[in-house]
């Protein structure tokens, strides 16, 4: 017969020095199916009656004794295991917190604050209008034509008919913003007590989103654009293109900046003009201030008389010009950016590289950040 009370001292002397590995070990080695223990129960049933009796209570208490040593040494090394990686990765309470990953200004957002904040200091104020505008101040009140192709769904996006049957639209400009304007002016003009604006002169801009059926690598079907608007006696041409030449120096941070008019077409505009300023093309990029190409990056003109006498504003004793700029496009061009598109696909990482804080120091040109 096995000497169990030897057997048990050699094993519980193992399981006390064995590590995690060696443990595992130790216990499929005596408890096992084939273990020493297990073969040592599988032996009482050859044994007379009187044997097992006598045999069966002392492997099973060395059974139930090898086990508990085998969970207490576990307990023990996992414990001691615990402490351990506790130890390695402690954190220092007193250190300060990671840093937070911050938002950013996106560069559209920042181009217009930059444009609102030059033309404020030229006088200018900031004037709202819907997204969602009727035929009148989105075509018939700006002079466009019954048949003028901006009126056809492969142009604009039109909704669905209302209760009276009007299809409103989405904005294709922000000009509808200087009708109503004018409207609230020529009320404040005959009842001052009804009046929402203010009564000539008038100088405003009108900063929004805008919508046009275009896509592609410089156009968007939702893209931004800002009106501006001059109303006063004596306006002229010469005040336009002072006022454009002004922004575009201050914009593009240099006064080395050559700009031309030529004659256009606008419905809302007579005569009407596209600026072109002059730039360098090379090595894939455009600088503006240099060169001797042209870039045209604007429109603009004297408002038409016929817009002045919808609004009920004489024109004989009113003038005044009007000029339309693309934000995004604007952006492109001081940033560096190679595709309209990218603007609006959500990318984190295009976010990142282009994006602007919103702590950082003020820039020197427009005073913001």
């Amino acid at each position: 017969m096995t000497d169990l009370s030897a057997l048990e001292s050699e094993l519980t002397a193992k399981i006390a020095a064995a590590d995690a590995a060696a443990l595992e070990a130790l216990r499929i080695d005596a408890l096992g199916k084939t273990g020493e223990i297990s073969n040592l129960l599988k032996s009482l049933g050859a044994m007379s009656p009187d044997e097992r009796r006598e045999q069966g209570p002392k492997i099973n208490g060395l059974r139930d004794i090898v086990a508990t040593a085998i969970a207490a040494r576990k307990a023990e090394l996992d414990a001691a295991a615990l402490d351990a990686r506790l130890a390695a990765e402690r954190v220092d309470l007193t250190l300060p917190a990671p840093p937070r990953r911050k938002g950013s200004v996106h560069p559209i957002m920042q181009v217009m604050d930059e444009m609102i904040a030059i033309f404020a200091e030229m006088g200018f104020a900031v004037a709202e209008g819907p997204d969602i505008e009727d035929d009148f101040h989105n075509f018939t009140g700006l002079n466009f034509p019954p048949k003028h192709p901006a009126r056809e769904t492969h142009d604009t996006f039109f909704l669905q008919e209302d209760e009276r049957g009007e299809r409103k639209v989405l904005r294709t400009h922000t000009s509808p913003i200087q009708i109503r304007v004018m409207q609230r002016a020529n009320t404040a003009v005959e009842a001052p007590q009804f009046a929402h604006g203010q009564e000539p002169p008038i100088r405003i801009i009108g900063p929004g989103r805008t919508y046009r059926k275009d896509s592609d690598r410089t156009h968007t079907p939702m893209f931004h654009q800002m009106e501006g608007l001059v109303i006063d006696r004596a306006i002229t041409l010469g005040h336009l293109k002072w006022t454009l030449d002004a922004f575009i120096r201050r914009f593009f941070e240099t006064d080395q900046v050559v700009t031309r008019f030529r004659p256009h077409f606008f419905p809302f505009t007579e005569p009407s003009a596209e600026m072109d300023v002059q730039c360098d093309r090379s090595a894939g990029m455009v600088k503006i201030g240099e060169g001797s190409d042209w870039l045209e990056i604007l429109g603009g003109g004297m408002v038409h008389p016929n817009i002045l006498r919808t609004v009920g504003l004489d024109p004989d004793e009113w003038q005044g010009f009007a000029f339309g700029l693309g934000v995004d496009r604007l952006a492109v061009l001081k940033y560096g950016m190679p595709d309209l598109r990218d603007m609006f696909s959500a990318d984190v990482r295009w976010l990142e590289h282009y994006g602007f804080s919103a702590f950082a120091h003020p820039n020197p040109a427009t005073g913001l950040s």
